[in-house]
């Protein structure tokens, strides 16, 4: 095992503590929050990012270092584990309104971030088992649809108004929300739909990747109800749904205002690095597999997150992911920092 990948276990920390808040009461549960929505947001205002990349030959070892993809899997077999405690935790007896509404934060935030956020890196990757990865962790917050749109629709329409995943200037979270997940939705059946096509056979087809995962969500559902009863699938929606907020919250973050320019009819000049907002604040970095270095990512959607490099030209945020999400939902605020930023580029 590479040294040098372990520091891509810090994410445990989060595990721990949701597999932890699934058993106890009282303060204790809502713990995990205040590390990653007070503690980790506080640390990265104090440390400074560090924007430093890999030579080529400690990149092209990392690049075939197996460790690193080790270690997504073993996130998958994590948050299932973590899912059925949730399950088997919420038909207590013994819980407080309180209790319930810290447990389902709880399993939304790791819904987020190990469901969501590993299922989308598993997601680019081009062999068939990483791909069945992708879509059980995206099962668990019920958005097997973002595997369809974000590969085929996002990256080709990112920074773009016609991409739904892409936040427009002065545009506020909440309306932002709205939109991006109605229509991100009817995207990814509308690319499904014309894939099918393409290959002479019917929308209703079982090949039809929407309509497979449809039904993989709905019995995916009905067997929570049929095992654990109806209060306990409410509170799993109520969880997968905040692991789609907060999802969409990392999307309206990381391409807010930006655009790239239109060069004919539909046409619109590659996506470069100067297309989406970048962060180099480490402990976010650990966290989220590299995900801030989104700026890398859409340059290059096939490297792999443990060699996604730093950019000169990319416009950097002023601190990480989780103080950048928590300034989105105070729109004021956002706009008064994230729009000086903008007229700044020039864009």
């Amino acid at each position: 095992m590479s040294i040098r990948a372990l520091k891509y276990l810090a994410p445990l920390i989060s595990y721990i503590g949701a597999f932890h808040s699934c058993s106890v009461t009282g303060g204790e549960v809502w713990m995990p929050l205040a590390w990653a929505w007070v503690i980790i947001p506080l640390a990265e205002l104090a440390i400074k990012p560090v924007p430093a990349n890999m030579s080529e030959a400690e990149e092209e070892l990392a690049r075939k270092d197996k460790t690193y993809d080790f270690l997504l899997y073993l996130i998958v077999i994590l948050q299932y584990s973590l899912l059925v405690k949730f399950f088997f935790a919420m038909k207590e007896d013994e819980m407080t309104w309180l209790d319930i509404m810290g447990r389902i934060w709880v399993m939304g935030l790791l819904c987020g971030t190990f469901g969501i956020n590993v299922g989308h890196e598993l997601g680019h990757r081009v062999n068939h088992f990483e791909q069945t990865l992708a879509k059980a962790l995206l099962l668990t917050s019920l958005y097997m649809h973002f595997f369809t749109e974000h590969n085929k629709g996002h990256h080709k329409r990112v920074a773009t108004p016609e991409d739904p995943s892409s936040a427009r200037y002065g545009e506020p979270v909440y309306s932002f929300y709205i939109r991006t997940i109605i229509f991100s939705y009817i995207s990814a059946w509308q690319i499904s739909n014309a894939e099918v096509r393409k290959q002479g056979k019917s929308i209703f087809s079982w090949q039809n990747e929407m309509i497979q995962f449809t039904l993989i969500e709905l019995a995916f559902l009905a067997l929570v109800f049929f095992v654990f009863g109806w209060l306990v699938t409410l509170y799993f929606l109520a969880a997968a749904s905040i692991g789609i907020l907060l999802l969409e919250t990392v999307n309206y973050i990381e391409h807010y205002g930006l655009q790239r320019k239109q060069v004919s009819e539909g046409k619109y000049e590659r996506a470069m690095p100067e297309h989406s907002w970048n962060s180099d604040h480490v402990i976010g970095r650990l966290m989220l597999f590299e995900l801030s270095r989104h700026s890398d990512h859409h340059y290059l959607a096939s490297r792999k997150y443990q060699v996604l490099r730093h950019h000169d030209d990319s416009p950097q945020m002023p601190t990480g992911y989780p103080g950048m999400m928590i300034l989105s939902l105070i729109p004021p605020a956002w706009f008064y920092v994230m729009n000086r930023r903008i007229k700044a580029l020039g864009k």
